[in-house]
């Protein structure tokens, strides 16, 4: 005999699914012993696209990761006739409205778009360009602009956190091949690069890379392919240094331009984008007022420098790990004191990592942090703090908001890891627009006259000083800058304009431009790169 249902039971269960859909914004803390929290945006399910004709959607199971379990991707396949732009893999192609009006946005602020109109036909026909960056609004522009210039790409993330759906969604909806989503597991990640590469009917010739994994990817499975490449372009402290270490054993069998230690990237982007950034990412993340607080910077160069910089001006108390000597002596002459981590370990407040190194911070480090210390990291790869060691069955993780975990130690001590130890700056923030876009600008100017000799080459000593001294002259011009000793008698911008586009004329038209100087003056060859 069945027990009756008491009075009330159905509006009840009516009243408890009316709140679950009313809250369901809200975090869900799961039961498991180790605390993970779910929030909104890592719940979306991977959507397909069917709402164009022609297009037919293909799926595929993404593999689970710590926290989040998705079923299904989106990918569609064109039936026009340009192969390398035919499926894409986001999480929500209904974003691509608002992602488009954020890469609007970042036009407006970047100097880069200026080169799609620079040349009277597509320089870049032919080119099937595989790339491997973070995705957000700034380097959206740039991959528009490839691709307004005669290029094929298809592009994957270089960082699993640093990626605007919105902006990812807004590119597949244009057209370009574009694999990633914010929060991709490892396994994830190497699927999209082999997504990118891994082609029917399709075969990349051309590499920009981000800290060297695509190039890693394409070297180890696919050495056919990377033979047939002609030309990698390579923007992060990290890759070129494994592009370095390849040349060394002779086993660089293509060209290869080191763009990170050009000029405009490392005096520009690499300075003035972290000193500003840094703040952003912290204050986002934890709130933590600097007024009086110890932080240690591991790492003095450009990165370091503009994190000091930056900490410095709100107060706080700045220590300098740095093995170079002249590092080391800038930052003394900067006015921080140069120490051991070891020495000040113990009584900081936050620790920074930015060496382009590995295992920086390690394990015995960690232990000997106070309570609540605050550690990130602001070089590329994630193997500069020891985030292995962490994951141990004494130490407990508790996600308190997105990118912030507390790492518990037995007897209660906490330490604050952001972004588990991946790059603070674009996973936990933006960055700004316009120090992107001198390195953008650099980049096309790469791929339009890529070097041609085996190995890894400079971009100043392959392009000459000419285009850098021109790019840097071009941006001064959003601060209506005005030298007057620049060439007597002439405006500068009016200089800047002229030259600057008989250079682009000329560049994309394939001829050496070295025939230009005798129509202007240039500078001293004080301007000449050490």
């Amino acid at each position: 005999m069945s027990v009756p249902e008491p009075a009330g039971g159905e509006e009840k269960q009516a009243k408890e699914v009316e709140d679950a859909e009313k809250y369901s914004f809200m975090a869900t803390v799961t039961k498991a012993p180790k605390k993970q929290i779910q929030f909104a945006d890592d719940m979306q399910e991977f959507t397909k696209f069917p709402t164009k004709t022609g297009r037919r959607s293909l799926s595929r199971s993404i593999s689970q990761s710590s926290t989040d379990s998705y079923s299904s991707a989106a990918s569609y396949t064109d039936s026009s006739d340009d192969e390398g732009s035919s499926n894409f893999c986001v999480k929500n192609i209904k974003q691509a409205e608002f992602g488009r009006r954020e890469i609007e946005i970042a036009e407006q602020g970047t100097e880069c778009t200026e080169c799609r109109t620079s040349a009277g036909e597509k320089p870049l026909a032919g080119a099937k360009i595989v790339g491997c960056t973070h995705i957000t609004a700034q380097t959206a522009v740039l991959i528009e602009t490839l691709c307004a210039l005669g290029a094929q790409c298809r592009w994957s993330a270089c960082n699993i956190y640093s990626t605007q759906n919105e902006v990812a969604a807004a590119l597949a909806e244009a057209g370009v091949a574009v694999f990633a989503w914010k929060g991709e597991s490892e396994d994830d990640f190497w699927w999209c690069i082999d997504r990118c590469v891994n082609v029917d009917g399709w075969q990349a010739n051309m590499i920009l890379d981000d800290g060297g994994d695509l190039t890693h990817w394409v070297y180890k499975k696919y050495p056919s392919v990377f033979k047939k490449i002609r030309g990698i372009v390579e923007e992060s402290v990290t890759g070129v240094h494994r592009l370095y270490q390849l040349s060394k054993a002779g086993k660089l069998c293509v060209p290869a331009m080191n763009v990170n230690d050009s000029v405009t990237k490392q005096k520009f982007d690499n300075l003035y984008c972290c000193r500003e950034s840094i703040l952003d990412g912290l204050k986002r993340t934890t709130d933590v007022m600097f007024g009086g607080k110890q932080v240690v910077v591991c790492g003095y160069g450009e990165v370091g420098k503009g994190c000091c910089a930056a900490l410095k001006a709100l107060g706080a108390i700045v220590y300098v790990t740095e093995i170079d000597p002249i590092c080391a002596l800038q930052a003394c002459m900067d006015g921080f004191r140069v120490v051991k981590l070891s020495e000040v370990i113990r009584q900081v407040d936050v620790v920074i990592t930015c060496t382009g190194n590995k295992n920086v911070v390690t394990r015995e480090h960690l232990d000997r942090m106070k309570n609540s210390c605050i550690v990130c990291n602001m070089g590329h790869s994630n193997t500069e703090i020891d985030v292995t060691s962490l994951r141990m069955p004494e130490l407990t993780w508790e996600r308190v908001r997105s990118q912030v975990d507390h790492v518990i130690w037995p007897d209660g001590k906490r330490v604050v890891l952001l972004a588990e130890g991946r790059l603070l700056n674009l996973s936990c923030s933006t960055v700004p627009t316009f120090v992107l876009s001198i390195t953008a600008t650099t980049q096309v100017r790469t791929w339009v006259g890529p070097c041609t000799s085996l190995g890894v080459g400079m971009v100043w000593k392959e392009l000459g000083t000419r285009w850098d001294w021109s790019l840097r002259w071009h941006h001064c011009q959003k601060y209506h800058f005005f030298w007057a000793g620049v060439i007597a008698g002439m405006d500068p911008v009016f200089w800047v304009q002229q030259v600057l586009g008989k250079l682009l004329n000329e560049w994309f038209h394939g001829t050496d431009p070295a025939g230009l100087e005798g129509s202007f003056k240039l500078p001293p060859d004080r301007f000449e790169p050490s």
